[in-house]
């Protein structure tokens, strides 16, 4: 029965940007008509706004009424986070009008395409290689908050504000496929901050992933559980896989920089705020819990929350006090 269950959520999930899809082969198919004023001509002069309107069609209202038919289980949106700057990178790169310089695309797809991989398989290693079993934990806690709007209310509290924080922070994609600039020294850099990112939430996220199933089997056995995890990465940040994942975004960001758009961190800096506030959220939960409540507050003490910096010993008293404050 799981089985199954699995396959039709995985036909869904496979099945359900392709509204968008159709649409957009539809319109390279048919760019080059004669009658400039047809539809096709508005798309090509219009990418971002085409964009936005085939995010909001098919991803805020599909996955939303979706999720509605599956008991307001709100799992699709999880999944597509980590696919959709892909197809966003694709769509950019392969606009009638795009212009770019060709290596620096190159360089820019396979970032984005490891970025994606390393976020798909970490999902699915969460997920116990599921689909469509249960949804982010902020989801449920928001739909327990909201009891019966919450079904209206998640189209704008989970959609709406995805489709803006997701194309602001990936309009750098749009960027390198709208300038044509050679490489200089600063893409080089960009390339080691998203590179950085990228393998620090990949250490982070296996170290939490062997955490959690280390609990798990001691669990099963009846034995107590290992409160907090501060071994490895974890060790010197809070949240080091919440880091890669920053500088994965403003890496990025470097690259649009780079090119002459001096706005582009705008993207970056929304998705780190948001960050910000869901590390709160993370933390407040942590402390809720009874076995692990009083050894997380002093890891709160002792370890910054995203840069990462050395573990104080439990003796060095005067060092903590002195710099406890900038442990935020």
């Amino acid at each position: 029965m799981a089985t199954l269950s699995n396959f039709k959520n995985g036909l869904i999930a496979f099945l359900a940007t392709f509204p968008c899809i159709l649409f957009y082969l539809c319109f390279l198919h048919n760019i080059h008509n004669e009658d400039h004023n047809s539809l096709w001509n508005w798309c090509n002069n219009h990418p971002i706004l085409l964009a936005n309107i085939m995010f909001f069609l098919n991803v805020n209202v599909l996955f939303w009424f979706i999720a509605l038919l599956q008991s307001n289980l709100h799992w699709m949106i999880g999944l597509y986070w980590m696919v959709i700057p892909v197809m966003l990178l694709h769509f950019y790169a392969n606009l009638p009008m795009a212009q770019y310089n060709q290596l620096r695309s190159w360089i820019v797809t396979i970032l984005t395409w490891i970025w994606s991989i390393r976020m798909i398989h970490s999902y699915f290693r969460r997920e116990n290689w599921q689909l469509g079993v249960k949804q982010d934990w902020r989801y449920t806690d928001m739909s327990n908050q909201y009891g019966k709007n919450w079904w209206w209310i998640s189209f704008f509290a989970i959609y709406l504000s995805q489709q803006v924080l997701q194309m602001g922070i990936c309009l750098p994609l749009y960027i390198v496929h709208a300038v044509d600039k050679p490489l200089i020294f600063l893409d080089f850099v960009a390339i080691a901050i998203c590179l950085s990112g990228v393998t620090i939430a990949f250490y982070a996220d296996t170290e939490l992933h062997n955490f959690i199933t280390k609990n798990q089997k001691l669990q099963q056995l009846g034995q107590p559980m290992v409160p907090i995890l501060d071994k490895g990465l974890w060790c010197y940040s809070r949240h080091p896989n919440y880091l890669g994942e920053q500088l994965w975004w403003w890496g990025l960001a470097l690259f649009g920089w780079n090119l002459g758009q001096n706005w582009i961190f705008i993207g970056a800096l929304i998705n780190s705020i948001c960050l910000g506030y869901v590390t709160m959220l993370v933390e407040k939960k942590m402390v809720r819990q009874n076995y692990r409540a009083d050894a997380y507050k002093l890891y709160q003490k002792n370890t910054f929350v995203w840069i990462p910096w050395f573990n104080f010993s439990s003796n060095d008293k005067n060092k903590k006090e002195r710099l406890s404050p900038w442990i935020v």
